[in-house]
């Protein structure tokens, strides 16, 4: 407590109060409850109030004058002015101390995002948006009763919410949080519930259709049409149980993103169990160019099965009929990393759609990738996959040619716990390759 009392610290101790009447209501604003939310705001001015208050010192006599000297004087001290600086620099955010319309300090965040030369200038010309300067000239007479949403504060299309702090007639505390990364995870999320919602509903809709059809008087007795209708019902609920499928695998993946994997997989035997599934489907045109080395990852035997698997079955899809798939293992240059390529012999992919391939739900073709059976998801699947085994995932098409897919992943150099399909043998304790 004595950094309290010590009146060289009032401009900290402002500050402090200031700091903590921004930021409570913004933090308040995650609480559900009304009744919390309040107390939080008034237990937070109650603490701001006790920091903020004079703290009243002895008076020092000078002997050889007249009249005492008070220790707390009124004008900023050096101290005081760096002490505030440390404070401020140590908020994520950009805060500006502004008096009089101009900027008297400013903090790491602020500089890096309004330039360096912000202190001393008119703020009206370091932020250059009317809204936000419009609220700073008002501040005394109109004080914020909530932050304000804004667009275009440093990049085009950055959004903040900007609060004010009143110090007096002519002084205020410019708070500004990045909004960004919330508005963007928020219109992925409504992207993905309306996507979800629209491939849902097409084959229900579909479904619904038919049973009314059959219903009808007369319709449902000939045989020819009813085994017709229920043959596309059966499809249609098959593409839905599909699209569920890979949702829940979506959300499962994503919930062990930051869990790395443990075993180490025998990468040979993965595609042979692979390449032994697709025979069994009758799919026997695929081919498998292994080497004579054996490689060994680090990494979830299921999951890289169905990464194998989801590219495998794309190239079926869309490469030419009766046309061969290889799936081919390398090691990288430097030897540090395993290379496992998916390719095809097909029409090939525009170049303007390959940055968005891995998007949920993004389809080229999406009349024929609905009539083969796709969700939109595999490649989306794959990319979660090879991130979480700290690989890389390269996509290469030639239009009139083919696709061409390559996973890199890190190679484990010595073997422990070897997973191969259902079986696994214990070793000497694995460790990785170091990319140079």
């Amino acid at each position: 407590m004595a950094i309290f009392l010590d009146p060289e610290t009032r401009p900290m101790r402002m500050l402090i109060a200031s700091v903590i009447i921004v930021v409570a209501p913004i933090l308040a604003t995650e609480i559900v409850g009304i009744v919390e939310r309040t107390a939080i705001i008034i237990a937070a001015g109650l603490v701001a109030l006790a920091i903020g208050l004079d703290q009243k010192t002895p008076t020092v006599r000078n002997m050889d004058a007249s009249a005492p000297i008070l220790d707390d004087q009124e004008e900023e001290t050096p101290k005081g002015r760096e002490e505030w600086q440390k404070l401020i620099n140590g908020i994520s955010n950009p805060i500006l101390i502004v008096s009089d319309m101009t900027v008297s300090q400013s903090n790491k965040a602020a500089l890096e995002m309004l330039g360096d030369a912000v202190d001393g200038e008119d703020v009206r010309l370091v932020i250059r948006h009317p809204t936000a300067t419009d609220i700073i000239s008002r501040h005394a007479e109109q004080p914020l009763s909530r932050p304000v949403e804004l667009v275009g504060i440093g990049a085009p299309d950055q959004r903040w919410e900007l609060n004010v702090t009143s110090l007096g007639p002519d002084d205020c505390i410019v708070y500004l949080w990045d909004q960004s990364r919330t508005y963007a995870i928020e219109k992925m999320r409504t992207d993905f519930v309306a996507n979800v919602s629209h491939e849902l509903r097409t084959p229900l809709s579909s479904i619904i259709g038919f049973i009314e059809t059959l219903s009808e008087d007369g319709v449902g007795d000939d045989a020819q049409t009813r085994e017709r209708f229920l043959k596309v019902m059966a499809g249609e609920a098959t593409r839905m149980q599909q699209l569920i499928a890979d949702l829940i695998s979506l959300s499962r993946i994503e919930a062990d993103k930051f869990k790395a994997p443990e075993n180490i997989v025998s990468l040979e035997t993965l595609i042979r169990d692979v390449e032994g599934i697709f025979v069994q489907r009758g799919q026997d045109n695929l081919v498998a160019d292994l080497p004579k080395t054996p490689m060994h990852v680090r990494g979830d035997y299921s999951q890289l099965s169905q990464m194998l698997q989801n590219l495998v079955t794309n190239s079926f899809k869309y490469g030419r009929k009766k046309s061969p798939v290889t799936i081919k293992l390398r090691k990288s240059r430097n030897g540090n990393m395993a290379r496992l390529t998916v390719a095809d012999k097909g029409d090939g992919i525009d170049p303007k759609h390959l940055p968005r391939l891995t998007e949920r739900f993004y389809r080229v073709d999406s009349g024929r990738s609905r009539a083969i059976g796709g969700t939109g998801l595999g490649l989306s699947i794959v990319k979660h996959i090879v991130h979480r085994h700290d690989g890389q995932l390269e996509i290469d098409s030639i239009v009139g040619t083919g696709t061409r897919i390559t996973i890199s992943l890190p190679i484990a150099v010595e073997k422990t716990t070897i997973i191969e399909g259902d079986n696994a043998t214990t070793k000497a304790e694995p460790t990785q390759a170091k990319a140079m």
